[in-house]
């Protein structure tokens, strides 16, 4: 268990690609603008970093903060607009950003909602929550795959994180994915859990030479985030700042396959995992075809 003191030295220290790509979803706030934060201060801003979300005030405000890249750098800090809980919208931004790009080198998903809202049906047939923490997720790992793995082609290093919560999913009904039977807060939060495992570990399967991450922050003081627990437990909460240093080191530091994390950055290796090959497989091809009506319907 790295301390957080060593983390912080270890991302200082690390010794990026020439001027690295990083694209990270759900950065507008909370853990992935402190991961985004992170990224541009430990590569003094010599990077090429990307901000998909909906907030372009509060990516311009972040973006504004960033260490300024050296005059001879090719540094590039933008925000690209994509609500992502409509897969339309993360088609639309994954396409633009294929044909614009030629790598990634870094690819972190933390788009997320916090409500107590039952099943909330997005136009697209997909609950919002779901949508958010687990179908946009897939879909931009899945389409931004080949430059992921034109960045390990070149020699650099091609990593993939989601940073959601390995550990606390639970068992999936295979007859029910996506949750149009049986929708609950409880079966949707530990659904996307699972989902994740079970994700990165067919991507793994699929572009072997890539690492994808599924890391579980902790609690952060984050917006998401009452007020009133924020100030009840806050001597143990992490700060935003602090997190941002972890979730960085567990990417960095992570190898080529499939990998869960805990808010340390310790590998969590099999504990409390609720996945089998038969749910793998299922969950494949029901995301393949959610995604395909989703993107193809006109309600």
């Amino acid at each position: 268990m790295p301390s957080l003191a060593l983390a912080r030295a270890a991302n200082a220290a690390y010794s990026f690609p020439s001027c690295p790509l990083a694209i990270l979803l759900g950065g507008t706030s909370g853990i992935g603008q402190a991961i985004a934060q992170t990224f541009a201060r430990h590569t003094k801003g010599n990077a090429h970093i990307i901000i998909c979300g909906r907030d372009r005030a509060a990516a311009e405000a972040t973006i504004a903060g960033f260490p300024k890249p050296a005059a001879d750098s090719a540094a590039q800090h933008e925000f690209v607009e994509c609500d992502a809980s409509l897969m339309k919208n993360a088609e639309a931004t994954t396409s633009m950003l294929r044909a614009r790009l030629t790598k990634v080198n870094y690819l972190v998903v933390s788009p997320g909602i916090l409500t107590l809202r039952g099943r909330d049906e997005t136009s697209e047939g997909i609950d919002r929550k779901l949508a958010l923490h687990y179908y946009a997720r897939w879909k931009f790992i899945h389409d931004l795959l080949p430059l992921l793995k034109a960045a390990k082609d070149a020699g650099e290093d091609a990593k993939a994180m989601s940073v959601l919560a390995p550990g606390d999913g639970g068992r999936i009904d295979l007859d029910d994915l996506g949750l149009k039977k049986h929708f609950s807060l409880a079966n949707a939060a530990f659904s996307a859990v699972t989902y994740t495992d079970l994700m990165i570990e067919s991507f793994a399967e699929k572009e072997p030479g890539v690492s994808f991450v599924h890391i579980h922050p902790g609690v952060v003081r984050t917006r998401l985030l009452h007020p009133a627990l924020k100030l009840l437990f806050y001597p143990f909460l992490t700060a935003p700042e602090d997190c941002g240093e972890y979730m960085l080191n567990a990417l960095l530091q992570a190898g080529p396959g499939a990998q869960r994390r805990n808010p340390k950055g310790d590998d969590m290796g099999m504990k409390r995992y609720y996945g089998t090959e038969e749910a793998r497989t299922k969950l494949w091809e029901h995301t393949e075809e959610e995604m395909r009506l989703a993107i193809h319907t006109t309600k």
